[in-house]
């Protein structure tokens, strides 16, 4: 088996053969960045039959690249850029940096670290992630917008108009005033217009909130069936996370979202400390439906919660059991919705 490390960029990619047991450099190659070039790099690969591909960061700069070889069927691997970082600092030459270098770092670690995942083809997952990013960027837009407006009515009223409420409400009030100045005047049929611009976005959110449930219902998760995981909030876990097989345990899952605590224990004091490491958005979301189950009765971690609390933790510590108890659920869920898609594929 041989291992041809990819090190990508926008406008060309580098890859150099290795020979994993000895990890002799056997050639490297620079292409350009287009089908022309993966024909190349494909052509030049034939050398070596019996072959993987480790591309480094698979999922940025290199996934076009490994999305069309694996649609031309070959083994692909993503290597963190991390991993190849950490390998040129124990390799010799110092901290020497080239193209080939990196695209040979990127071929050590796929096999001799084992710091990798395999790369799927784009399906459901992807395409969830597609319309999770898109409502996240209307949404953080609808929110500029928002301020804008707010901006606005501020000179424009006195005191302004609360910008919690509808905006068919707030359109009326506009519509409503009596411009006094031509300032002012102006102040109105700008308002006006970003009124115009919040109903376009508020549209947007909802179709795309639509699009992704109808997602959601095709790929077959069941994530919305845990208490608090609504579509928003499942489409997210499922963008993020992917593939749950790529985690070798669930111990492990919790780690990546951060929901692990870190031991700190010395001598015969034993404690934890909270975790801020991982996913951050992921931790977020766990975080969301911690609070919804924490306040509710009828939810199935409430009454874990409430035990905590008995025990003598403080809310924050209780809610922090919750949200690793909840990590469990949510990966359970994902692997048995991981095996019930392999086998209808089957």
């Amino acid at each position: 088996m041989h291992v041809i490390g990819i090190d990508p960029h926008k406008l060309s990619h580098t890859a150099t053969s290795v020979e994993p047991s000895t990890n002799t450099d056997l050639g490297s190659r620079r292409v350009p960045s287009s089908l022309e070039g993966y024909q190349q790099l494909l052509d030049w690969s034939a050398a070596w039959p019996d072959r993987v591909w480790a591309i480094e960061n698979a999922k940025g700069l290199g996934h076009h690249f490994a999305q069309w070889l694996i649609q031309a069927g070959e083994t692909v691997v993503d290597v963190p850029s991390t991993a190849t970082a950490r390998v040129r600092e124990l390799s010799r030459g110092g901290r020497r940096k080239t193209d080939r270098i990196d695209a040979a770092a990127a071929a050590c670690v796929a096999f001799t670290q084992a710091d990798y995942r395999p790369v799927e083809a784009d399906g459901d997952r992807a395409i969830i992630r597609l319309l999770d990013e898109r409502r996240t960027d209307v949404a953080n837009q609808h929110s500029r917008v928002v301020n804008q407006l707010h901006a606005v009515l501020r000179e424009l009223l006195p005191g302004g108009v609360a910008t919690n409420q509808s905006v068919e409400k707030i359109r009326r009030i506009v519509i409503a005033h009596e411009p006094v100045t031509p300032a002012d005047v102006m102040r109105r049929t700008i308002a006006l217009e970003i009124v115009g611009d919040l109903l376009r976005l508020r549209f947007q959110i909802d179709e795309l909130t639509d699009r992704i449930t109808t997602a959601l219902e095709a790929s077959g998760s069941t994530l919305t069936a845990i208490h608090g995981v609504g579509p928003i909030c499942a489409a997210r876990l499922v963008a993020r996370i992917g593939n749950p097989a790529r985690f070798a345990s669930e111990a492990a899952f919790a780690s990546y979202v951060g929901t692990a605590p870190i031991d700190v224990s010395s001598g015969d004091h034993n404690r934890h400390r909270l975790s801020r490491s991982g996913d951050r958005k992921l931790n977020a979301v766990i975080h969301i439906i911690a609070v919804s189950q924490s306040r509710h009765p009828s939810a199935p971690g409430y009454q874990y919660y409430r035990r905590k609390i008995n025990e003598g933790k403080t809310r924050r510590e209780a809610q922090r059991c919750l949200k690793r108890q909840i990590t469990k659920q949510i990966w359970k869920t994902m692997q048995s919705d991981t095996k019930q898609e392999t086998l209808s594929a089957a």
